[in-house]
């Protein structure tokens, strides 16, 4: 999520959202080009929305881009599929 309007430097925009997601109690990781975040549909759309709604009070256009992952019965997904990734290498990669 990021605005369109607000120049070419948006972390102040952008840092609202982390504060949000990270008072969510949800897990996630803040990687340079987004943030990943794990947990109940509900409560990750809630915590997507409240983040919109936020980045709409004084932004005019907002870019969103949602990827859902859905997969029956897995959770901790963050780190196990880094961890799958890496095994397969046989050794740790940069996250």
């Amino acid at each position: 999520m990021s605005p369109l309007t607000q120049g070419e430097s948006v972390s102040e925009y952008v840092s609202r959202s982390l504060e949000i997601i990270d008072k969510s109690g949800l897990e996630y990781r803040l990687n340079p080009m987004g943030t990943v975040i794990e947990g109940p549909w509900e409560e990750v759309l809630g915590v997507v929305k409240a983040c919109w709604e936020r980045m709409k009070e004084d932004c005019d256009r907002v870019s969103t881009v949602i990827k859902i992952d859905y997969r029956k019965g897995k959770t901790g997904r963050l780190t196990s599929k880094v961890a799958s990734v890496e095994k397969t290498l046989g050794r740790k990669l940069k996250t």
